[in-house]
């Protein structure tokens, strides 16, 4: 089974040092604060290459960064270009209230790289509305991605899954992937209503999980006992079928190195059996985004 990292970023920031291999420079403004300073730098899949491969990782997807079209189709031409052999899928990003979105859809696939286009993303965690996701004009957008046939990826925090739980019902024929366990407070150690709600997700059975972005919501020194209660919720709420391996590097740098990202990873699965360790280490991941180098 191919070892896949199903959640990671690239970006080069304008302005900032000389070009290098990677997407198009553009502005990052979310990477302003002082505690960003650690990874306020250009960071490309020629700096993700080698420490993937001293970490076994042999395929990966990366994410979008910033809600632009314009940096998915730069995306997914790196992939096919410069991530070829790395880059499994792309999930990028498009208007979901866009009453055209089919229209951009299809372009972005005709585009060089196009093939790769596994998933689309939205920063809900950054709307104000918490029902973002029931409006209609979103809906409309959900249901274009999944006549697509992509995955749809739900970056929530905790306030926000009531309406994830009511989408993902209204919309059974839609995959949908939750990152980063929703974001729960690991750092002071509640588990609800977190807890409560991601049962109820994972009650829907067209919803799987990504055990990734663990380490930043936990306090600093965190320790695999920190994140274990977390892990296990998701693991046993959704079953290792249903949850996949992402990295979330460069950010989980500001917590911890990529290795120890995936040892911890390791760590929080070793209960598992060998199959339902292959599951959440590759096999969900193709099976959900379908990626199409990774089979």
């Amino acid at each position: 089974m191919l070892r896949i990292d199903a959640h990671h970023h690239v970006w080069r920031l304008f302005p900032g040092a000389p070009a290098r291999t990677g997407p198009n420079r553009r502005a990052h403004d979310w990477l302003n604060g002082a505690d960003l300073a650690p990874i306020r730098r250009d960071f490309t899949l020629d700096d993700l290459s080698p420490v993937a491969a001293v970490a076994e990782v042999d395929r990966t997807v990366l994410v979008q960064v910033v809600p632009e079209v314009e940096e998915t189709a730069e995306f997914l031409s790196l992939a096919a270009h410069e991530g070829e052999g790395l880059v499994a899928g792309v999930v990028g990003w498009v208007d979901l209230t866009d009453a055209g979105v089919a229209d951009v859809l299809a372009a972005l696939r005709a585009g060089p790289g196009g093939d790769l286009l596994v998933g689309v993303r939205h920063l809900v965690q950054d709307e104000p509305d918490p029902r973002w996701l029931t409006r209609p004009d979103v809906r409309r957008g959900l249901r274009a991605v999944a006549e697509a046939g992509l995955a749809y990826d739900l970056l929530t925090r905790v306030h926000q899954l009531p309406s994830a739980i009511a989408t993902a019902r209204a919309l059974p024929g839609a995959t949908f992937v939750l990152d980063h366990l929703s974001k729960p407070p690991i750092a002071v150690g509640d588990r609800e209503p977190w807890e409560s709600l991601v049962r109820g997700l994972a009650a829907e059975p067209n919803v799987t999980c990504k055990l990734s972005g663990m380490v930043t919501e936990a306090r600093v020194g965190w320790t695999v006992a920190d994140l274990r209660p977390y892990a296990d919720v998701v693991l046993d709420a959704f079953g290792p079928s249903r949850v996949m391996f992402g990295s979330d590097w460069p950010v989980c740098l500001l917590a911890g190195s990529y290795e120890e990202v995936i040892a911890a990873a390791e760590e929080l699965t070793a209960g598992l059996t060998s199959d339902e360790r292959d599951e959440v280490f590759g096999g969900t991941a193709v099976r959900v985004y379908r990626l199409p180098g990774a089979r």
